[in-house]
């Protein structure tokens, strides 16, 4: 090692910058090193929260629940350097406090009344990142030199004496002692099924929009009055509506009533919306417990100790989401027992005894629900919430529409009123569950859960339950389908491609559909080596591998970049390298997110200062010692 070490980061987004503090928090007056952030998107904020983004997109999480910064719940290693949260920051900048921020006119306009309640936009959400930047790297000591290029890295190749030559697409090299992959979502090459759509749809002359960040899909092929058929119901879903309605010049007025009414442009397309619930992502919780703390009481860590030494692989369907779904039925019953008791007959205790008495799909403790929860909105059953149109059948499109908005209107209910708390509960118990699963070893899973249950249905339950979008985006939805704008196409909707475009139809619901156009709303699979990040698939497939899972009874892989707990990049042989990190999406760590809720011990900032103490370890970074 030179005197002087040098560290290059691969991207300079959220988890870059978050990586990037927590090797600061290191260093200290005798620490030498060179560092480079590489991104052609602003540090901070990176591509998906940059500035230069539509100003109707938000984020799905109030002020309160955002924030970059360690604090007294992080169980870390390294130093702890608390922060304002993006509440916090913005109180900040209301008095004043704030000198170097300074906020376009539309962001300033939203900081002046945004509360800790409030929903921001991703364009205010930038100056809080790029703030985070700044202060973080001003943190650094004397001796850290830290420098910005807007580039992109195209190669990482070995050379002499343990260091990497880094080429970037403007043609520069740069010689760095340890990289570190910090990239978040990035597109990548069609998979088999939206290459098939996209190769029909080119012959009989119909648009197809495939999975993609919406902010960056080219919507300029839906035309007004065109309709589209779109397939999922999650954020991007949301986010495309907003494009295609508030977007095109569209607006939402509130009338005398109370009554939220949209006044299209005439630009809109009509959009049909389907998936396989029919049903949108479960609105943001937005009211607060008033009953007993949260706990895990079923998803114990005596729990998990057991099954981790039961001696066979772990299956998260046959030994875990019994447990889960106890949590969550918990999570809602304290809250409804301990904080609303005038509405349920017995105690908390009393009923604590019968949900532990029940699996949590046994018909007998339905009944015993019904006995003591007088009120259908205060009951909660797992399998319902999750699928509430399991073995529902629909007269015809007219009926879809009807149950579909009464469900919506349901949801806005148990999640935004303060009377129904309970739902603060279930978001809590999910989130303690969450936690709780990455307390279990990644080798104690049996290869389906790992591969594909973990990653794909438990992930995608837990978004459609706690990171679904804000309550005034399903408000609106309610008001565009009331427009004619939206309609509903009800659950398991199965799309064809034939002569006349695109034909949505489901076996619960008589007829179909037929569009010139179809979208997919979701979010490209993270899938390394199938990225067009070219940085990235070298990544994958030259200096690493993909996690690949084999046993008795299944094979599987998600493309995910196979690192060791540290961030470490396992070559193909699993033997980790010295000087390669990588953390994000697109490897094998447990998913958590970059930014995350204040006081909560985030997995986020535990993944992030594991991986900070290993670089740090390996550039000779010191560790500043606690008084």
């Amino acid at each position: 090692m030179n005197d002087r070490a040098r560290l290059l980061f691969v991207g300079a987004g959220p988890r870059a910058i978050m990586l990037l503090e927590r090797v600061l928090a290191r260093a200290d007056e005798h620490t030498r090193l060179d560092i480079d952030l590489v991104d052609p998107h602003p540090p901070g904020a990176g591509r998906i929260w940059r500035h230069t983004q539509s100003p109707l997109l938000k984020l799905n999480s109030m002020t309160r629940d955002v924030t970059v910064f360690t604090d007294d719940s992080c169980t870390i290693d390294g130093p702890v350097r608390p922060g304002p949260s993006l509440s916090e920051w913005l109180e900040q900048w209301r008095a004043g406090e704030l000198p170097d921020v300074e906020l376009d006119e539309l962001s300033a306009a939203e900081a002046a009344s945004l509360g800790p309640e409030g929903f921001p936009t991703r364009r205010l959400h930038s100056h809080y990142l790029d703030w985070f930047y700044r202060r973080t790297a001003a943190s650094a000591p004397e001796g850290v030199a830290i420098r910005l290029h807007a580039d992109t890295v195209t190669s990482v190749q070995p050379r002499p004496q343990g260091r990497y030559t880094v080429s970037l697409a403007s043609g520069r090299e740069i010689v760095t002692d340890a990289a570190a992959y910090c990239l978040g979502h990035t597109e990548r090459q069609l998979d088999p099924a939206s290459a098939a759509i996209s190769s029909a749809a080119a012959r009989s002359g119909s648009v197809y929009v495939p999975p993609a960040f919406t902010a960056d899909a080219d919507l300029s092929a839906l035309t007004p009055g065109a309709d589209v058929i779109v397939r999922g119901m999650g954020l991007a879903a949301v986010d495309l509506v907003v494009l295609l309605t508030q977007g095109r010049g569209g607006r939402f007025d509130r009338s005398p009533d109370g009554a939220l009414r949209y006044l299209p442009s005439g630009q809109e397309p009509r959009l049909h919306l389907g998936s396989r619930r029919g049903v949108p992502y479960r609105s943001k919780v937005t009211s607060t417990l008033q009953g007993a703390a949260p706990q895990r009481e079923v998803l114990t860590p005596d729990a998990i100790a057991a099954l981790v030494g039961a001696g066979r692989p772990i299956d998260f369907d046959r030994d875990v989401w019994p447990l889960v779904a106890g949590e969550l039925l918990h999570g809602h019953y304290r809250e409804l027992f301990t904080g609303h008791p005038s509405r349920v007959t017995g105690t908390w205790d009393e009923f604590r005894a019968a949900l532990q008495a029940h699996a949590w799909d046994d018909p007998a403790l339905r009944a015993a629900i019904n006995a003591v929860v007088p009120d259908p909105l205060d009951r909660f059953d797992v399998g319902t919430f999750d699928r509430p149109f399991t073995d529902a059948e629909f007269a015809d499109a007219d009926d879809v529409q009807r149950r579909v908005r009464a469900h919506i209107a349901d949801d806005l209910t148990l999640r935004t009123t303060q009377e129904r708390s309970p739902a603060q509960g279930v978001f809590l118990a999910a989130l303690l569950s969450f936690m709780a699963l990455a307390e279990i070893p990644k080798e104690r899973w049996n290869a389906r859960s790992r591969a594909h249950t973990l990653p794909v249905r438990w992930h995608t339950f837990f978004s459609y339950l706690a990171s679904g979008p804000p309550p005034h985006r399903l408000e609106e939805l309610l008001a565009l389908a009331d427009a004619g704008v939206v309609r509903f196409l009800g659950p398991d909707v199965e799309v064809a491609v034939d002569a006349r475009g695109f034909a949505a139809s489901t076996l619960r619901v008589p007829g179909e559909t037929v569009a010139g156009a179809l979208v997919d709303a979701w979010l490209p699979a993270a899938d390394a080596e199938l990225s067009t990040n070219v940085a990235l698939r070298e990544l994958a497939t030259v200096h690493g591998s993909v996690l690949r899972v084999t046993d008795a009874s299944y094979q599987g892989s998600l493309g995910r970049v196979r690192v060791g707990d540290d961030g470490r990049v396992l070559r193909a042989d699993g033997a980790p390298h010295d000087a390669l990190f990588a953390i994000g999406p697109f490897t094998s760590l447990t998913e958590s997110g970059a930014f995350t809720r204040p006081a909560a011990d985030s997995l986020s900032l535990r993944q992030t200062d594991a991986v900070a103490g290993a670089v740090a370890a390996r550039l000779g970074v010191a560790v500043p010692v606690a008084p």
